[in-house]
């Protein structure tokens, strides 16, 4: 067996996208080697309406497949085919947008405003890039959850962990995405496959893993004695950790345990064509795509779910 060594490790940047909403980006837009076949994720998380209620009104989507992960509160989403419906607490979407949809997701606050959730783009390969988009929407009781006996659980949204299978399927990236809790001074070994891209992001706790210096915290906003003040908060909280080949991952958790997300899928490497929420694998491709759109008819197919 051999350790997964650390590649690069990074603090998620705040930004701003939708209509107004406020979220954190661990990665995206950058370079599309860096998680292949992952190309974006969001952490959208706040406890202030104001700062995500605004919402990601229409927009289109082709070339890809978007994972929304919902932990508090909920998002509305609808589209352009006439398909609606609501994610809760714990719930689940994994939507292939394939030849093109346009939709709209809108997060609403639990009743003490508080809104979090995920949102992950997985690249499609060419051959993919044009099928019939889709819908997968689970619930939260249908996601499985496995606990080991030193009290690490494991929620298994998609793949196989531990002898139990994600309810999402016929994904391209074949991908293995996990809700990972490890208690407090546990050190835990968890296998992923050698051929795969994998990354871990931490969103509670803190913790090390294998060859990392400690997750370092970022610059949030805090009110101290009646002012407003920028701490850097020490938890390692929102760090990515983007790791190198091997099959298996070692994380020390530490004094408050740790929860992360740990995501893995096949590399697709293949030549991409990028803008916004459209990615081909040429710029020919991509500049009919905003044609079609301008056009009226980007939309080919209908989704079905």
């Amino acid at each position: 067996m051999s350790i997964r060594p650390v590649k690069q490790i990074s603090q998620a940047q705040p930004t701003m996208e939708g209509a107004g909403v406020r979220l954190d980006r661990a990665f995206g837009f950058g370079d599309p080697k860096l998680a292949d076949p992952f190309l974006l994720l969001d952490d959208f998380r706040n406890d202030r309406p104001e700062d995500y209620q605004a919402g990601f009104p229409w927009h289109p989507h082709r070339g890809i497949e978007t994972i929304t992960y919902v932990l508090a509160g909920s998002v509305d989403h609808a589209d352009s085919l006439g398909n609606a419906g609501s994610l809760g607490a714990g719930d689940v979407q994994w939507m292939t947008a394939g030849s093109g949809i346009l939709h709209q997701e809108m997060p609403h606050g639990d009743r003490h405003g508080r809104m979090h959730g995920f949102q992950l783009w997985a690249n499609l390969p060419s051959s993919e890039k044009m099928t019939t988009p889709r819908y997968q929407d689970v619930k939260a009781g249908d996601i499985p959850e496995v606990i080991d006996d030193d009290g690490t659980r494991v929620r298994v949204v998609v793949g196989e962990f531990w002898g139990k299978r994600g309810p999402v399927d016929g994904i391209a990236a074949d991908p293995q995405y996990l809700d990972v809790w490890v208690p407090p001074g546990r050190r835990k070994v968890l296998p992923v496959d050698t051929y795969r891209s994998a990354f871990a992001y931490i969103f509670e706790g803190s913790g090390t893993f294998r060859d990392a210096s400690k997750p370092f915290g970022v610059l949030v906003e805090k009110e101290v004695a009646g002012e407003e003040l920028h701490l850097r908060d020490m938890s390692g909280d929102r760090t990515l950790v983007v790791f190198d080949t091997g099959d298996e991952v070692v994380v020390q958790a530490g004094e408050r345990g740790i929860r992360f997300l740990l995501v893995s899928g096949k590399p697709i490497q293949e030549p991409v064509a990028w803008h916004g929420p459209i990615v081909m694998n040429t710029r020919q491709e991509l500049v009919q795509a905003f044609n079609e759109l301008n056009a009226g008819t980007f939309i080919r197919e209908g989704a079905k779910f």
